[in-house]
């Protein structure tokens, strides 16, 4: 009388298709997963190294991130600074066109509207300096921007923000 139990062929095939079949698993979780090591039960010393990567990776994604803000934010401080500094330019050349004796009246008006104008132009660069919330150059709120510099959060990097408002300490007109 023969029986599957006591056929030791069709016992060995059982025992090679339930290891392929395992096998076939293991390799569509990876698959599924994209990970070698899906899960602590796959290899827990591999899994726990491989998690301890992703927090330190995940982490300096987010330094990265707060850089990136800050650079952004530094970036159009210095823009409106370079602004600032063409239009001062400007109102210095029509202040020194409107010393000269020679001109007539309605010259000299001319010139004290375009100074008006370019004065005026200097409080909009001032106000629109503005990044993500932060204005490094106004003087009511120069925000002082500190990105992180570590994935511990410990480490930061400052740059300090600098009033270029008309009236501060940094730009006067009179």
């Amino acid at each position: 009388m023969n029986s599957v139990n006591t056929n030791i062929g069709a016992m060995v095939a059982l025992q090679n298709l339930n290891k392929t079949s395992s096998q076939l698993g293991e390799v569509q979780n990876r698959i599924n997963t994209g990970l070698k090591v899906a899960s602590a039960k796959d290899n827990g010393a591999i899994w726990a190294i491989a998690q301890n990567q992703r927090s330190e990776s995940g982490a300096l994604n987010s330094v990265k991130e707060s850089l990136q803000r800050s650079i952004s934010t530094v970036d159009v401080a210095l823009s409106a600074g370079e602004s600032i500094s063409d239009t001062l330019l400007q109102m210095k050349e029509k202040a020194l066109a409107a010393s000269d004796t020679t001109l007539d009246a309605a010259s000299r008006t001319a010139l004290n509207d375009d100074f008006k104008a370019l004065r005026d132009q200097l409080t909009k660069v001032v106000n629109n300096a503005e990044f993500n919330g932060a204005n490094m150059i106004k003087a009511t709120t120069p925000t002082t921007v500190a990105a992180l510099a570590s994935a511990d959060g410990v480490n930061k990097i400052t740059v300090a923000a600098q009033s270029l408002a008309l009236g501060g300490a940094n730009v006067t007109v009179t």
